[in-house]
C-alpha cells in the first residue's frame, strides 16, 4: 500500500518530461514569426470597428505566454490541477465586442497551446491553412477593409436647438458604421463625438455639407481613431 500511494505522489510532482533550452528556443522563434504574421493579416484584413493596431499588438505577448504556461504545467499534474485554481481565480476582462476579435484571440492562444506541446508540424501547418483561406477572401471575394475608422466630433453652440438625436440622425445617414462615443452637453453648448467608418472622402464633404444646414456656430473634427 505505501509502494503505491509512493508512487501515486511521485506521478503528482512530475512525469518526466523535459524542457531542453533548444525545443524553447525553437517554440519561441515560431511563435513570434507566426504572431507577427497574425498580427499583419488582422489589421490588413480585419473588418472590427476598432483599433485594429493596437489590439494586434497583444497577439504576440498571449501567444507566447500561453506557450511557456502549457511548456511548464505540461511536466506536472500538479502544476496543471494548481494552473487550473489560479485561472478559477483570475478573470480576463476585455471589452470584446465582435467575434472577429475574439477569433483572432483563440487563433493567438491555440498557437500557444500547440507549440506549448512541441506540436512544430501541426502548428505551422493549421496556420497556413487558415491564413489561405483569409487571404483568398480578400482577394478574390471583395472583403477589403477600405474603410477608415475615425473619431467625428460636432459642437453646436448654446443658442442653436439642435439635440443629439439630430445629430445622430445626419450622422447615421451619411456613414456606413456608426458608434456614439461621447456627449458633453454645458453653457457653452453640446459637443457629440462619433466613431465613424469612412468609405471615402467624399463621405466626409457630404457631412460637412448636412451639418452646416444648422446653421452658424456650428463646428466639426474629424480625427483618425487608428492612429
Amino acid at each position: 500500500m505505501d509502494n503505491k500511494w509512493s508512487l501515486f505522489q511521485k506521478f503528482l510532482i512530475s512525469q518526466d518530461v523535459e524542457i531542453t533550452l533548444t525545443d524553447l528556443a525553437l517554440n519561441s522563434v515560431i511563435v513570434i514569426l507566426l504572431s507577427i504574421f497574425l498580427e499583419y493579416t488582422y489589421m490588413k484584413c480585419g473588418r472590427t470597428f476598432s483599433n485594429r493596431k493596437m489590439f494586434a499588438q497583444n497577439f504576440y505577448l498571449i501567444a507566447f505566454t500561453t506557450m511557456l504556461i502549457i511548456s511548464i504545467v505540461k511536466s506536472s499534474l500538479a502544476l496543471s490541477l494548481g494552473l487550473v485554481g489560479a485561472l478559477s481565480i483570475v478573470r480576463f476582462r476585455a471589452a470584446i465586442k465582435e467575434p472577429e476579435e475574439l477569433s483572432y484571440l483563440f487563433l493567438a492562444i491555440a498557437i500557444g497551446l500547440g507549440l506549448g506541446a512541441n506540436q512544430r508540424v501541426i502548428v505551422p501547418s493549421a496556420f497556413a491553412v487558415i491564413m489561405s483561406i483569409i487571404w483568398i477572401k480578400y482577394f478574390f471575394f471583395g472583403l477589403r477593409n477600405k474603410g477608415q475608422n475615425l473619431f467625428f466630433t460636432v459642437r453646436v453652440g448654446p443658442d442653436k436647438k439642435v439635440g443629439v438625436s439630430q445629430v445622430s440622425e445626419t450622422i447615421n445617414k451619411i456613414f456606413k458604421k456608426s458608434e456614439l462615443r461621447r456627449y458633453d452637453e454645458n453653457e457653452k453648448g453640446i459637443e457629440v463625438t462619433f466613431q465613424v467608418e469612412s468609405q471615402n472622402v467624399g463621405d466626409l464633404e457630404a457631412c460637412k455639407n448636412e451639418i452646416s444646414n444648422f446653421g452658424d456656430g456650428v463646428s466639426i473634427t474629424y480625427i483618425n481613431s487608428d492612429a
